[in-house]
């Protein structure tokens, strides 16, 4: 992170700002050209290799991309479910093999076959009716998965009207922000995107920081393979995210939200846009809304493509236009945050509880649930459950419940579940009966929940397959600013291609040193968070990766 840079990117504010102007300079070519970088360096008043090192980062403004007009999904799903060797050739039908690129997950985990291609998302058997595709694409595109709940609906609840919705914020805008930051505190809510930080600390700590400029991020780029909750809400429950922003600015005194969506999900950037456009006609953005002295508008940015920008810093740091590099902490966002102001910054699923939290007031919500995970939680399921969905649960509901009942069993056999991204734990189906849907029951048993996607890992798959590729994931996805995280996922996937494709067997004690090295010397979660579904199945599949690893 540059503060200087921060500085010099906030001069021309959200409206007019670097990151999306990069984006702008790849839409023809997929890639920003050297001319383009260096304009923008000196518009910018930044050095040329600042916008270089951003440029070639992302996955739709690197060079690598540059021709490349269909993108193939290479995400953990798509990969079990073994859909995307075949997909590729059926694409080889209309497009040259170098015209053909690759990224991670297209929240399509529920049908998988999943491809990107000018500008919309395909899955399932789109391939097979490719006229359709090249045409309006608009049936093509249309994917349809089972939304389902189990106890109290939060965030599944079906939407009425704007007009009678949008009364809490007037009811709201009447109360003080203290009066609404306790029933935040009293509620118990934490942080849905896979950390559980208690929401209420962050919002307060930001709301003490002195400052006439504030923000709240609402960090829209759900990039683990095998979720997409947070695109359900985006596309079908916008209101609640966009809502939640707003009593967030209220209480906080921020008068900006900024959504920072996937690049990935076209869809839900085209929705919430949408949705936002009726807002300002009704009323309910701008200037005074509502007759009061509270003022807030949104900005959305088109994200593109790059994992590490769900943390949280780098997020910060990609909208600045810089290359989205983790920062070092402290000082935390709520104090330094975008452009250097005090900034909230929340998942997308947080931030849509706040309205329920505020209407039916911080005692209801922490009635639900069990213990210290308060209210409820999306739970994501992909192709190999006879009913993949999306399910909203108590937090506390059996995993057990969760698997037979909303999602109606395997439909073959599986030897364990990847849940939580490519950092959550890797549970053999021998667990399923010890857990519950809680952080506390993950953490207690030696997983993390995190997002709460599940990818299945069939029986007949080689896991060491799999654990190659989180390696190659983390390794292609690192920002590159610590060392453990930036050579160890590298070296990690170097030895267990050679193991997988040589004669070479993975000495135990080296690779376990690695692990280690990267869970206490990486800056986030990526190269932190990725030892814990390697030891996992270290332990639990001792048996199956003798051949390789002892």
């Amino acid at each position: 992170m540059s503060f200087n840079i921060s500085e010099l990117s906030g001069r021309k504010g959200l409206q007019n700002n670097l990151f999306e102007k990069l984006g702008e300079a790849a839409k023809e070519t997929g890639a920003v050209s050297v001319e383009d970088s260096n304009r923008l360096a000196k518009e910018f008043l930044i050095g040329a290799a600042n916008t270089y090192g951003s440029a070639t980062f992302y996955d739709f403004t690197r060079p690598e991309n540059k021709g490349k007009k269909v993108y193939v999904c290479e995400g953990s799903a798509c990969l079990c479910a073994g859909t995307q060797d075949a997909l590729k050739e059926k694409l080889k039908k209309n497009f040259k093999e170098e015209e053909i690129g690759m990224m991670y997950c297209l929240g399509r985990c529920h049908e998988n076959s999943a491809f990107f291609y000018q500008g919309k998302n395909y899955s399932g058997t789109a391939v097979d009716s490719w006229q359709s595709v090249v045409g309006s694409g608009e049936v093509a595109n249309i994917d349809s998965y089972h939304v389902g709940h189990k106890g109290t609906q939060v965030l599944t609840k079906p939407f009425t009207t704007i007009q009678e919705y949008y009364e809490l914020l007037k009811t709201s805008l009447q109360k003080t922000p203290e009066d609404l930051l306790a029933q935040l505190k009293t509620s118990g809510l934490r942080g849905r995107g896979g950390a559980g930080f208690p929401t209420a600390f962050k919002f307060e700590s930001c709301k003490n920081t002195p400052s006439e400029i504030k923000f709240v991020v609402c960090n829209a780029d759900e990039g683990d393979p095998g979720a997409y909750s947070d695109r359900y809400l985006l596309e079908h429950q916008p209101h609640s995210v966009l809502l939640g922003m707003m009593l967030a600015g209220y209480i906080i005194g921020a008068q900006q939200g900024v959504l920072y969506i996937r690049g990935e999900y076209p869809e839900s950037i085209e929705i919430c846009e949408a949705e936002i456009k009726k807002l300002h006609a009704q009323g309910y953005l701008g200037e005074n809304i509502l007759g009061t002295n509270f003022s807030f508008d949104f900005k959305v940015i088109h994200a593109q493509g790059a994992y590490i920008c769900g943390e949280e810093t780098a997020l910060l740091s990609s909208i600045e236009g810089q290359r989205p590099e983790v920062r070092v902490r402290p000082p935390y966002p709520a104090q330094v945050g975008l452009f250097n102001k005090p900034t909230v910054v929340n998942n997308v699923e947080t931030l849509a509880c706040i309205p329920f939290i505020l209407n039916e007031g911080g005692e209801a919500f922490a009635s639900i649930g069990k213990g210290k995970s308060t209210g409820t939680k999306l739970v994501s399921l992909d192709s190999f459950f006879n009913r993949p969905g999306i399910y909203e649960v108590d937090m506390g509901t059996p995993l057990k419940t969760v698997i037979e009942e909303l999602g109606l069993g395997f439909k073959s056999a599986i030897k364990a579940m990847h849940i939580g991204g490519p950092l959550g734990g890797l549970v053999p189906v021998s667990k399923i009966n010890d857990l519950n849907v809680s952080f506390e029951s993950f953490h207690e048993n030696g997983f993390l929940l995190g997002h709460a996607s599940v990818v299945c890992i069939p029986q007949h798959f080689p896991l060491i397959q799999y654990l190659h590729h989180l390696f190659e994931f983390t390794a292609h996805e690192s920002c590159g600013k610590c060392f453990p995280c930036r050579l160890g996922s590298t070296r990690g996937a170097e030895m267990l291609h050679k193991a997988l494709h040589e004669e070479y067997v993975i000495d135990k004690t080296l690779l376990t040193d690695l692990l280690e090295t990267m869970e206490i010397g990486s800056l986030c979660a990526l190269g932190g968070g990725l030892p814990l579904p390697i030891k996992n199945a270290l332990m639990y599949f001792e048996e199956e990766l003798r051949v390789w690893i002892r």
